[in-house]
C-alpha cells in the first residue's frame, strides 16, 4: 500500500504540459522562420556579391600568373556549390505557410535542420578548403614581389583566420541557429500532439 501511495505522489508531482494558443505557437514559428529566412537571404546576397566580384576580376583583370586564373575559378567553384545550397535552404523555408498546414510545414522545417546539418557539419570543411586553395593559388601572383615577411605575414593571418571561423565561429552560429530551429520544431510537434491526444 505504501508503494501505490509512493506510485501516486510521484504521479500526482508530474508537471501538466500546458495547452498551446494555436494562433501563438504559429505565430511565434513564422516570427522565428521570418528571421532565419532573413539571415539565409542575407548569406544569398553576401556570396552573390562576391561571386560577382571574383567573376569580374577573373574576366576583366590581366594576370601573369596561371595560378591567379585557377584560384579565381576555384573561388567561383566554391562559392557557386555554396551559394546553390543557400538557395535550396531558402526555397525550403519559404515553400510553405505555418498557418495553412502546419503539419507539412514541420516537416519542411525537419528537413531544413538536416539540410542545415550537412552544410554546416560536412560541407563546411569542404568549403574552407576549397576557398583556401582559391585564395593560395590567387595570392601567388600577388605576394610574387612582396618581401618574405609580408608573404609570412599573409599566410599566417589567413590560417588563423580560417581556424577561428571553423572552431569558434561557426560553432556559435550554429549553435543558435540550431536552437531556434529545435525550438520551433518543438512547438509545433506539441501543438500536433495536442490536437492528435
Amino acid at each position: 500500500m505504501k508503494d501505490f501511495e509512493h506510485l501516486m505522489t510521484v504521479w500526482q508531482g508530474q508537471p501538466v504540459k500546458e495547452q498551446l494558443s494555436v494562433d501563438e505557437v504559429l505565430k511565434q514559428v513564422k516570427k522565428g522562420m521570418g528571421s532565419l529566412r532573413f539571415k539565409t537571404l542575407q548569406g544569398i546576397i553576401g556570396i552573390s556579391v562576391a561571386l560577382a566580384v571574383t567573376a569580374i576580376a577573373l574576366l576583366f583583370a590581366v594576370f601573369t600568373s596561371w595560378a591567379s586564373y585557377i584560384g579565381l575559378i576555384t573561388l567561383i567553384i566554391g562559392m557557386s556549390i555554396y551559394l546553390s545550397l543557400q538557395i535550396g535552404d531558402y526555397r525550403t523555408i519559404s515553400s510553405h505557410d505555418p498557418t495553412i498546414d502546419p503539419v507539412k510545414y514541420l516537416d519542411t522545417l525537419k528537413i531544413y535542420q538536416k539540410r542545415r546539418a550537412y552544410l554546416y557539419d560536412k560541407f563546411y570543411y569542404i568549403y574552407a578548403v576549397i576557398i583556401t586553395i582559391g585564395v593560395g593559388f590567387y595570392a601567388v601572383e600577388v605576394l610574387e614581389d612582396k618581401p618574405l615577411m609580408v608573404k609570412l605575414v599573409y599566410y599566417s593571418l589567413t590560417a588563423a583566420f580560417i581556424i577561428f571561423c571553423s572552431l569558434f565561429l561557426k560553432d556559435k552560429i550554429i549553435k543558435s541557429e540550431k536552437e531556434k530551429v529545435s525550438l520551433l520544431i518543438e512547438k509545433l510537434e506539441r501543438l500536433q500532439e495536442q490536437f492528435e491526444g
